[in-house]
């Protein structure tokens, strides 16, 4: 037992109050848990990977229908109390149901036998919104034991790399990241732990839920960085975009994580560093995630949704986002948004003291923002969305793949489909031309 998850036990065993060691800043220690709403694919990963420490969390369940109307499919003569009886208790069918396993063993079970197909199944089970409580104990998925074994320690023997040091300009010509694929059995351990990191935080990711462990890779992105790159399940694509997520790690411990949804040499860049890991070198590890996207995909441009850095994102305005990214290089998409950036730089440059005040920013950040890469700056993606093209094809008029894209779409690895892709001016300026205004 660890000293955290030792001192976590006390507290409760003399009354305390832990609710606050659930907070989202902090969950994860030892010895306290989380209740949450997961999507079947994380809830049943949890349930396989944790067994009865993860249950059904009745107290928190509310409404009561959708599990109403399932049940009968699940239990027939559940139907005799749901179809016609007030206050029904659920509960109780599911505790008898269930008998010496876990409820949510039984909910999940049962709904896997009823239905074949892993969406169908999904569909059924996250209708439900049943909140899961996930009491942590000793396990290694916590914040407070989450380590990978045998990695050597990067020790900073000097100040930490600032973002001065680092440029996203200089990326094309740098030495290729080191690159190795992963055996099947090291990618299912490596997806389960970037479900597990991002869980205990209250985060899912559909690429860590639904990733590919036939095809993850270690990147080796130097000063005790290592990111774990993967694909998805072709089940599980997007109809268009290519979806591909990274887990980031720093001398064996996760800092954050990536997700990138691509286009032709475009890519929607997430990028989220845990609290703990934020007065870091932070420019320099996503300059290395930039980097390690360009080696893997070509891609050249990379868009942030405003959401990103702050729009109707309290974190991301408090957090410094925007100027973060606006400092490697990144410019605003909107012409407006854009000159008023200028002038708060010229009020940074002569009051180094000046801070941008909360309603300018919440204007700077109203609008995407984009980096391209140097000899890749064409500005043709600064007024595409994805959403409009959607849209204006909603009735189903969408630009149909040729058989080749189609193909590779499907293949075990969507890059080949982003080569093919760049490589088909004419089907990139027909979704240009349906993205933008």
């Amino acid at each position: 037992m660890s000293r955290i998850e030792a001192a976590v036990r006390a507290l409760r065993a003399a009354g305390k109050d832990l609710t606050a060691l659930e907070e989202y800043e902090v969950s994860g220690m030892a010895g306290s848990g989380i209740t949450a709403v997961f999507s079947y694919g994380v809830a049943r990963h949890l349930l396989r990977a944790h067994g009865d420490s993860v249950d059904i969390e009745w107290d928190a369940y509310d409404p009561w229908d959708p599990l109403g109307r399932l049940l009968p499919q699940l239990l027939p003569l559940s139907a005799e109390d749901a179809l016609v009886e007030a206050h029904v208790p659920y509960r109780d069918w599911v505790h008898a149901a269930a008998g010496t396993r876990s409820d949510l063993a039984w909910l999940i079970g049962a709904i896997d036998r009823r239905w074949s197909g892993v969406r169908q199944r999904a569909e059924r089970y996250d209708a439900l919104q049943i909140p899961l409580r996930w009491n942590f104990g000793s396990s290694t998925a916590t914040r407070t034991l989450m380590r990978l074994p045998g990695k050597g320690l990067f020790l900073h023997t000097e100040p930490y790399l600032t973002r001065k040091d680092v440029s996203l300009d200089a990326i094309p010509g740098q030495a290729p990241l080191p690159i190795r694929k992963l055996p099947r059995a090291c990618g299912d351990v490596m997806l389960a732990l970037a479900r597990d990191t991002s869980a205990v935080r209250y985060r899912e990711l559909h690429g860590f839920t639904w990733g590919d462990s036939r095809h993850v890779y270690e990147i080796d992105a130097g000063r005790g960085l290592t990111f774990y790159f993967s694909g998805l399940l072709p089940a599980y694509r997007l109809p268009l975009r290519a979806c591909h997520s990274m887990s980031l790690w720093k001398n064996g411990v996760p800092v954050g994580y990536f997700e990138g949804l691509s286009l032709f040499e475009r890519m929607e860049a997430g990028f989220n560093l845990y609290y703990t890991f934020r007065a870091g070198e932070t420019a320099y590890l996503y300059t290395k995630v930039l980097q390690a996207c360009h080696q893997m995909l070509g891609v050249t441009t990379f868009v942030l949704d405003p959401y990103q850095v702050g729009h109707e994102n309290e974190e991301g305005l408090e957090s410094g986002a925007f100027w973060f990214y606006r400092k490697l290089g990144y410019r605003s998409t909107d012409a407006a948004t854009g000159a008023l950036i200028a002038k708060e730089e010229g009020r940074i440059k002569k009051d180094a003291q000046y801070r941008t005040p909360v309603e300018t920013l919440t204007r700077l950040v109203a609008a995407p923002m984009v980096y391209e890469l140097p000899g890749h700056e064409t500005g043709d993606w600064d007024q595409f969305q994805l959403r409009r093209l959607g849209l204006r094809t909603a009735d189903g008029r969408a630009p149909k793949l040729p058989r080749t894209l189609a193909k590779a779409k499907a293949a075990p690895e969507e890059i080949q489909y982003l080569e093919l892709m760049r490589k088909n001016a004419r089907l990139r300026q027909q979704i240009l031309d349906l993205g933008r205004p």
